[in-house]
């Protein structure tokens, strides 16, 4: 879409690529065409379980169309007619492929100088010559579509029979049906494998969401009703009348002393969160971190074979115009042995300090504020400022030519990578605070730790796992309230202002017409849909119709918000059992509403290859480790779990007088009264021995905790292969196929064998 001069009329240019041109770039792009098609009949793991005892799947959807399995291979254009379609080429390729090439074309066309990076349509777009560049979509949602087609007479299903985007928004973007498996291979043929691969992997971790939320709803319960057995409760509501407790300021300040008696409901809901059953969940929640990661290793290297897009970032994926523009040099590919540009390591180490430095720099500032103003509410503003200003920082450094990517996924990993750094000291920042710094560093009476004036922040009454417990559950159930609130009403807001503001230079200008491409009202019907019409009434063509929708988002956005659930889910699960079973409920929901964004209102974003979900990967890892890590100190130093057990076997195992064995006596002079504190000190302030035990049991438990959790996750590496036996054996066997069928000995091949456990859980919901 184009504006006219006098900035009032928009011009609409439909591209089309005609075959003899389409055919030369999708030979360059690695396109792959159909050989022969595939029997092999996938099932997913709910259905494999419940056919043996006749029992029907209620996650499983019966679709108007399902798309076929078919053996691929690489397309050439000198062996046309070995591919199946090669009768009709126009329709030999899907939408999504024929926009896929398209966008490369437009994206590589030179209108200028190469030197300045006058290259492509996204430039053109930032310069505003244009204002959009989109595919379109195949039909209004709304349409009718055929219920049964008869496939025997028209084997291969032409856009005609069918609307792709009205199936899916009746079988995938609708929250009433939020318990079904999604139609991956329709979300795959529409919007691409990018697309399709991060709903994927948002269906699989949903789902493996589901035991680790069923299992800490039952702590959490269990919790609650073992709320009375707890003896040290009882001896801080009764004792504790009698022990006068510090001021936790100067008494000149406003502060008071008070009795240990009034922390007595605070201490009973501690034990919510504070007991032996978070301890069990926590070492759970580790496993259950491991073997997700693993699993899903395995489900994405199916996935990749499924697609075909096996190897497709090393050998397939093209250097980005930018990249080509600005490269300083060029080399031999390694792989494809063809001349592309290059960038020396030398070269970009500079670059890449001025990322580093700038990333560092924001995460001072971030770290500086959440520390100094963790309860105030200039740190909100303070880290809002930061986060815009950084996020801007960062993608104007990628964006210039300051960093050069080889491809779009370099791009993307880099990106990724900074500002989930920021963003990871953002979210996390307080609550790091509170679980391993606050009231550590404060000091005792007489001798209390001061920076700039100010004397350090102590824990309250009960502790300061139950301030990060609260602290986790404002934050997590907050963020995902107002996120989602967010993704659902903004966009309509934005639609409907933007066909308010149509509807009123319609009304002051005329009807609008779309150039030389506006076509007569009888004439007028969508560019691509069903036999059926739909509705008579909507005259307006499809490029139009596209226009008035929002632009498509990236994804990064949609990863980003769920990594950092996975972190709110994982790293401190022990301060908060309850996290999976939120973030469980939360998916259910984010599944359908991203989903209905896509099909009804976003436009329909270029159809790009993605072999798997790319650096998220290994940033779900590092999480995990440092889940692991985290909920091994949490356990040790911020819980009571350690000092009781402790107490138990070497103390007291009737745990009487633990309470007055954790509190001191201020040293004589520092205080108006005779006043108690927590800590393991004697009358003049020194460490007790019990002390030095407990930092000694507490690193122990640290190290034995994490190297038994690693120790298993090494040993799961090891024993689970990435890639299931049964799959390497079907990648040979279709390559074999393929082969056979370019040389024309096709019909010497057997069938493939069905193997049906491989599709699994990643389907889904």
């Amino acid at each position: 879409a184009q504006k006219d001069s006098d900035k009032s009329t928009i011009l609409f240019y439909k591209i089309h690529i005609p075959w003899p041109i389409f055919s030369k770039y999708a030979e360059e792009l690695f396109c792959r065409g159909k050989i022969q098609i595939n029997p092999e009949v996938r099932r997913n793991w709910s259905e494999s379980m419940l056919k043996p005892c006749c029992v029907p799947s209620i996650m499983k959807q019966k679709l108007p169309y399902k798309p076929k399995n078919y053996v691929t291979a690489q397309y050439t254009e000198s062996k046309l007619q070995r591919f199946i379609g090669h009768q009709d080429p126009e329709t030999m390729f899907t939408s999504a492929e024929r926009s896929r090439v398209a966008y490369h074309i437009l994206a590589n066309m030179p209108y200028g100088s190469r030197r300045r990076g006058e290259i492509g349509i996204d430039r053109l777009e930032q310069e505003g010559i244009f204002t959009a560049a989109y595919p379109l979509h195949d039909g209004p949602y709304q349409n009718d579509y055929s219920e049964e087609v008869n496939f025997q007479k028209n084997p291969l299903p032409r856009e005609d029979y069918y609307n792709a985007r009205a199936i899916l928004r009746k079988y995938w973007g609708r929250f009433g049906i939020w318990y079904k498996y999604q139609p991956l291979e329709n979300v795959r043929l529409y919007f691409g494998e990018k697309v399709a691969i991060y709903f994927a992997w948002l269906g699989f971790y949903t789902a493996w969401l589901f035991p680790a939320a069923i299992v800490g709803f039952i702590v959490f319960l269990y919790s609650i009703l073992s709320m009375s057995f707890n003896p040290i409760a009882d001896q801080i509501c009764y004792e504790g009348k009698s022990i006068l407790m510090c001021p936790r300021c100067s008494v000149s300040a406003g502060c008071k002393y008070w009795n240990l008696s009034t922390a007595c409901s605070k201490t009973k809901l501690a034990y919510i969160i504070d007991n032996p059953s978070t301890v069990f969940y926590s070492v759970f929640v580790c496993f259950w971190a491991v073997f997700f990661l693993e699993f899903w290793k395995r489900k994405e290297v199916t996935l990749a074979h499924q697609w075909d897009t096996m190897g497709f970032e090393e050998e397939e994926e093209r250097p980005r115009p930018q990249f080509s523009a600005f490269a300083p040099s060029k080399r031999k590919n390694p792989i494809t042995d063809e001349v592309e540009p290059y960038m020396p390591p030398e070269s970009r180490f500079p670059r890449y300090l001025t990322g580093i430095s700038v990333l560092l720099i924001m995460f001072y500032c971030n770290v500086t504020c959440t520390t100094a103003f963790c309860s105030a509410l200039c740190m909100v503003v303070i880290c809002l400022v930061t986060i815009l200003v950084y996020r801007a920082g960062v993608t104007m450094l990628l964006h210039s030519a300051n960093e050069l990517h080889r491809t779009q996924t370099e791009y993307e990993d880099q990106l990724t990578f900074k500002v989930f750094c920021f963003q990871f000291a953002n979210f996390y920042g307080s609550i790091f605070y509170i679980a391993f710094f606050k009231g550590r560093f404060d000091g005792y009476p007489g001798h209390y730790n001061k920076v700039f004036g100010v004397r350090l922040a102590s824990c309250g009454t009960a502790g300061c796992l139950p301030e990060l417990s609260q602290q986790l559950a404002i934050i997590m159930i907050g963020k995902q309230l107002i996120g989602n609130a967010k993704e659902f009403l903004i966009p309509l807001f934005k639609s409907y202002m933007k066909k308010r503001k149509s509807k009123k230079d319609q009304n002051a200008k005329g009807k609008p017409q779309s150039g030389l491409m506006a076509r007569k009202k009888s004439e007028q019907r969508p560019l691509m849909g069903s036999s059926r019409a739909g509705n008579n009434n909507d005259l307006s063509p499809r490029w139009l119709e596209d226009y008035g929708l929002l632009p498509d988002e990236p994804l990064f956005g949609e990863y980003l918000e769920m990594i950092i659930q996975y972190g709110f889910a994982t790293i401190f699960v022990v301060a908060f059992p309850l996290a999976p079973f939120f973030a469980l409920l939360n998916n259910w929901l984010e599944i359908r509403l991203d989903a209905g964004k896509y099909v009804t209102q976003s436009r329909r974003p270029v159809a790009h290859k993605a072999e798997d979900i790319g650096v998220w990967f290994t940033i779900l890892n590092v999480v995990t480790r440092i889940a692991v890590i985290c909920n091994a100190f949490i356990i040790a130093f911020t819980s009571e779990f350690l000092p009781r057990t402790l107490y138990r076997y070497s103390v007291d195992p009737s745990m009487e007088g633990y309470l007055n064995y954790t509190l001191s006596w201020a040293p004589d002079g520092t205080t108006e009264l005779p006043c108690r504190y927590r800590g393991y000190r004697d009358r003049e302030g020194k460490l007790t021995y019990f002390y030095w035990q407990l930092t000694a049991c507490r690193l122990a438990f640290v190290v034995a905790f994490e190297h038994f959790v690693f120790a298993i996750s090494l040993l799961i590496d090891i024993v689970v292969p990435d890639i299931p036996a049964a799959l390497q054996i079907k990648i040979r066997r279709e390559e074999y196929l393929a082969k056979k069928a370019l040389e024309g000995q096709d019909d010497a091949a057997p069938p493939l064998p069905d193997n049906g456990e491989m599709d699994g859980a990643a389907l889904g919901r």
